[in-house]
């Protein structure tokens, strides 16, 4: 029990740092598996043309990697969307509320207007760190009635820095504004018309407590970095550090499902030969389809070349 509540008093001391935002080095040692290129506060940058090959990819197939390197709190569903039909994909930067504490709200404003001069509210302090090809996830503990942080004008500006919508466990407010916003593909729990502020008493009912930190978001666990993938009400976060397998195997996988349809169309196969571990046969066949089709598919002529060169087929 000792060692619990040691650990839980070095957390809170780390998330009560820089204004909620934890040291850039413990985030490097939380994401250690990430090898590749980082933002200057240490948070994992997937690159681009990674991020808009994985546009492409569904969710059964990110889930299905996740769940077979042993990652099993990755997905969160049943959600409220803005944009149903767009998928959202981008870097998380996370946030975290709590129901508002008097105290504990005057102590995090004094820390935060301390740094960098800020003097906005904080519900504004996340999106100023953002950038293109990010997503807003924000753990608002579901809040409904006088929990939303986020409208219309938020919602712009959000939209503005990052290209991308939101993931947002809570209600949001001005629905209809957040609707006009082009590209806005959102993920919420509720809409609720209340703010955040109490305006009768001039005080907030959310508290800011982390920034890119380790957040709970429904039954999904989800870093600083971690790819998001929202497309049919559902939401996979996905290590950075995987990624690229995760994409990788989406588009093996959905050149085979095509080449598969076409056979059975044409009854080479039959549904026995298609649904099992594919012959010799079968595989030199689709070997050669690749080949034939490099430049009409829907993956990159030049992904087919690699995918090619595994092959002994």
């Amino acid at each position: 029990m000792r060692k619990i509540y040691l650990a839980f008093l070095l957390l809170f001391r780390l998330s009560t740092l820089h204004a909620q935002q934890i040291p850039k080095e413990y985030l490097l040692h939380l994401t250690r598996e990430w090898k590749g290129e980082r933002f200057p506060d240490g948070r994992p940058k997937v690159d681009d043309a990674l991020l808009k090959r994985m546009k492409k990819v569904t969710l059964e197939e990110a889930w299905a990697v996740l769940r077979n390197h042993n990652y099993k709190y990755q997905f969160e569903g049943n959600w409220q969307t803005i944009n149903p039909d767009s998928v959202l994909v981008g870097r998380a930067v996370t946030a975290i509320f709590t129901p508002g504490r008097p105290d504990l709200q005057t102590a995090i404003d004094d820390k935060g207007h301390e740094k960098d001069g800020r003097i906005k509210s904080q519900n504004a302090w996340p999106i100023d760190l953002l950038v293109k090809g990010d997503v807003y996830v924000v753990d608002q503990f579901n809040a409904y009635e006088d929990g939303p942080t986020i409208g219309d004008n938020l919602g712009n500006s959000i939209y503005a820095k990052t290209g991308n919508g939101i993931v947002y466990d809570g209600a949001v407010r001005d629905l209809s504004g957040l609707k006009e916003i082009g590209g806005f593909t959102s993920f919420y729990r509720s809409y609720h018309p209340s703010h955040h502020l109490n305006e009768a008493k001039r005080a907030l009912n959310t508290t800011l407590v982390g920034i890119n930190q380790p957040t709970r978001i429904g039954a999904a666990t989800v870093m600083p970095g971690d790819i998001v993938l929202g497309r049919e009400g559902g939401v996979v976060f996905i290590p950075p550090h995987l990624a690229e397998e995760v994409v990788k195997v989406s588009e093996v996988v959905r050149l085979r499902d095509m080449f598969g349809h076409q056979r059975l169309r044409e009854q080479k196969y039959t549904p026995g030969q298609i649904d099992t571990r594919w012959s010799d046969e079968i595989e030199k066949d689709f070997s050669q389809w690749l080949r034939e089709h490099i430049n009409k598919l829907p993956v990159d002529p030049a992904q087919i070349q690699e995918i090619l060169k595994q092959r002994t087929w």
